[in-house]
């Protein structure tokens, strides 16, 4: 599979019309897209975290041959999948989970309050009009592409999008390639249960929320670290320490190696929510949530680098 040579973005066809946009090296709002074409059509899933980045795409797409897109699938409503709608706004339809919607709504530049030095451009928020609950099913041409809601997980509207055809799956940010997961606006024992339904697919092919191209083999690596995270929660809410006492404290082993080791503390809040008997995706204070992360990457926010 695919590993990450460069710093630029790059295409890689994944199956016969269905490309994979990669933006290395994953990290905080370096999300990848793709998109599914006959030469007639096409269907973007995703778009980018700035204007520059989401005209890249553009450009990406075009080079491949592949017309504008008539629909745009966003997989969650964070603003690394959605910022960039607006490029592609003109002749698509967007479409997203209900809860995708409203949270993107609600949400607004959520990015720029936490990273405000980055130049997004213009970014208005384009939330979509074409809404579905549990699953839809599109074509392209003859090509099938289903959309699957798995439940509250990364975030209450995450969309799964299935190639049946093809053996592609594209994740959104249920899987971070080489990446810490992250659940704080979602859900820990809602995203177990994700990876569930991206295993019943038998998919061939994975493309991440971020991170390289890789294969099923990756669902391991997320799943044994939301376990051990359930695992280091349970321990520190039974003994009244803070999510912050219990991330500075972990040993993360195996998980060591894993970006972004200060979503930690932020994925602790969360399951320490879910402890409490709080229903699933119930929000949080974000501000604490990043105050704590800030403060386990030494002192200052994790950098983003769009």
């Amino acid at each position: 599979m695919s590993q990450l040579h460069t710093e630029h973005p790059f295409t890689e066809e994944v199956a016969p019309g269905v490309h994979a946009y990669v933006q290395p090296d994953g990290g905080w709002c370096l999300n990848n897209a793709g998109w599914v074409s006959d030469g007639s059509s096409t269907l973007l899933i995703d778009t980018a975290a700035t204007e520059r980045r989401a005209l890249m795409l553009r450009e990406a797409l075009a080079a491949s041959g592949a017309p504008m897109p008539a629909h745009v699938v966003n997989t969650h409503h964070h603003g690394d999948h959605t910022y960039g709608n607006s490029v592609f706004a003109e002749g698509a339809r967007i479409v997203g989970h209900t809860a995708c919607v409203t949270e993107q709504v609600a949400a607004g530049h959520q990015l720029h309050a936490i990273w405000p030095d980055v130049e997004y451009g213009e970014v208005p928020v384009v939330p979509a009009t074409v809404t579905y609950e549990d699953r839809l099913t599109l074509h392209v041409g003859e090509e099938e592409v289903q959309l699957l809601h798995p439940g509250v997980a990364h975030t209450l509207g995450d969309t799964i999008v299935w190639l049946p055809g093809r053996r592609v799956v594209f994740t959104g940010d249920l899987v971070f390639n080489g990446g810490a997961p992250f659940v704080p606006m979602g859900s820990l024992e809602g995203s177990l249960r994700a990876l569930e339904v991206l295993r019943s697919l038998d998919a061939e092919v994975v493309v991440p929320g971020h991170g390289g191209i890789c294969d099923p083999s990756v669902y391991a690596t997320v799943e044994g670290y939301l376990r051990f995270v359930a695992e280091l929660a349970a321990e520190g809410h039974k003994a009244g320490r803070t999510p912050m006492e219990v991330a500075r404290a972990a040993d993360l082993g195996e998980f060591a190696t894993l970006r972004e080791p200060e979503r930690l503390v932020a994925n602790l809040h969360r399951a320490y929510a879910e402890l409490d008997g709080l229903p699933l995706g119930s929000p949080l204070d974000l501000l604490p949530v990043i105050t704590d992360m800030a403060v386990l990457n030494g002192g200052r926010i994790p950098e983003c680098l769009a």
